[in-house]
């Protein structure tokens, strides 16, 4: 029982220690100095299971540059989404899930378009020109815009913000499961 107490206790030490917010090496692709951010820096702040069926909105499966980051009062600063490492600017960017267009403009100086999936969810992305229009059904991983550049500076990258009425949710809890590892004993 003693070797049990030992191994958990060595676990969380080293578990404490590290730490928790620090990005991973640079991607392939992605520019000098642009953090990537590792799945435990993802996940601080993710409390439920992912639905089945979301995808990612970038092929093939991005970096992500820059993760959630919610404020603690919705009228302070803070990063109501994720920064999705894209291939290139003006590559494709797909429906996570089908919905129908519910706005398609400008919103201070970007393109944005942002997609209704029922039950109050919402999912935005910018920058991103769009030819749908306000109404368009979109299938789950249907084309509904191109990304441009500007957002992540050099790195080409897409703002994916998920809204369930008022409320930000972390995206990459729609197409992850990002519930934390919890270590039960053996006996």
């Amino acid at each position: 029982m003693k070797a049990y107490v030992m191994a958990a206790v060595l676990l969380l030490t080293t578990a404490a220690a590290a730490p928790s917010a620090a990005p991973a090496p640079p991607a392939p692709g992605t520019a000098p100095g642009v953090p990537v951010f590792s799945l435990a820096t993802i996940s601080s702040r993710a409390t439920t299971p992912a639905p089945a069926g979301w995808r990612w909105p970038l092929a093939p499966r991005p970096a992500v540059l820059r993760p959630f980051d919610p404020p603690d009062k919705p009228w302070l600063s803070g990063h109501r989404g994720v920064d999705l490492g894209a291939a290139s600017d003006g590559g494709p960017v797909t429906a996570p899930e089908s919905g129908t267009v519910s706005f398609v403009g400008v919103v201070v100086d970007r393109p944005v378009i942002t997609i209704d999936h029922g039950n109050g969810l919402r999912s935005s992305f910018e920058p991103v020109r769009s030819t749908l229009k306000k109404g368009a059904s979109v299938a789950k991983g249907a084309v509904v815009g191109t990304l441009l550049a500007g957002h992540c500076g050099p790195s080409p990258c897409v703002h994916w913000g998920v809204r369930r009425g008022e409320e930000y949710l972390n995206p990459l809890s729609f197409i992850l499961d990002l519930r934390p590892s919890v270590l039960l004993p053996l006996n």
